[in-house]
């Protein structure tokens, strides 16, 4: 059955995690600099984070890095000072966007199935979502080194669809990024993306997405 706003309702939801369920820029910052500062660097604003996040820890190290003009041969010790800080402050500051729960319980409540799809590692994603009460939501959750290929190869999308039950054909895949975009493509799932993510500096309208979305508010509107 459609939708008002367009988007027609699904047996199966993939949600991406950092950018598109929840804002999780301001504590990986945090993290980030202690890492940078605790080897002598200098911190950075949050919005260059913002810019950075989405391709994993070695990938926003070597940036943090790049922007600085420092050799890339302390990465993987700083990638080690930056999850460990992460990992023990998992959601200081992190909090769900606006109508994310709201919207969650709407589709459930219509009885489709909902999963995260996220190239985050299990030992972050998992405590992550249940420190924002948000785990209780998703009947699957594919993290970053569930499958032997992480987003943008189909993989994650695909194992996620199999153990929800739901085929491809029949799935929405919500993310933020071309990650998430061509993951969803490969996979064959429509697929849109929220406006405000972290979209590594492409404007959302040009992500590839079957439609842009400012709220997840449009997921349910009757």
């Amino acid at each position: 059955m459609g939708a008002s706003s367009g988007i027609p309702a699904y047996a199966g939801y993939l949600f991406d995690l950092d950018g598109t369920l929840v804002d999780t820029a301001p504590d990986i910052n945090t993290a980030l600099n202690a890492a940078l500062t605790g080897a002598g660097y200098d911190p950075v604003d949050e919005a260059l984070t913002r810019h950075w996040v989405g391709h994993g820890a070695r990938v926003l190290i070597e940036q943090a890095l790049d922007y600085q003009g420092r050799p890339r041969d302390t990465v993987e010790a700083l990638r080690d000072a930056f999850i460990d800080h992460y990992e023990r402050n998992i959601a200081v500051a992190s909090r769900p966007y606006p109508h994310v729960v709201d919207a969650l319980a709407a589709l459930r409540a219509r009885g489709a199935r909902l999963g995260v799809v996220t190239n985050k590692m299990t030992r972050l994603t998992l405590p992550l979502l249940a420190a924002l009460d948000l785990d209780r939501w998703f009947a699957c959750v594919v993290c970053g080194d569930t499958t032997a290929r992480p987003k943008p190869a189909p993989d994650p999308a695909l194992h996620a669809g199999a153990l929800l039950g739901v085929g491809m054909h029949e799935t929405l895949f919500v993310g933020d990024s071309d990650t998430d975009v061509n993951c969803a493509r490969a996979a064959g799932c429509a697929v849109v993306c929220v406006a405000d993510g972290y979209n590594h500096g492409i404007p959302p309208a040009r992500l590839g997405a079957d439609r842009v979305i400012v709220s997840f508010r449009e997921l349910v509107s009757p």
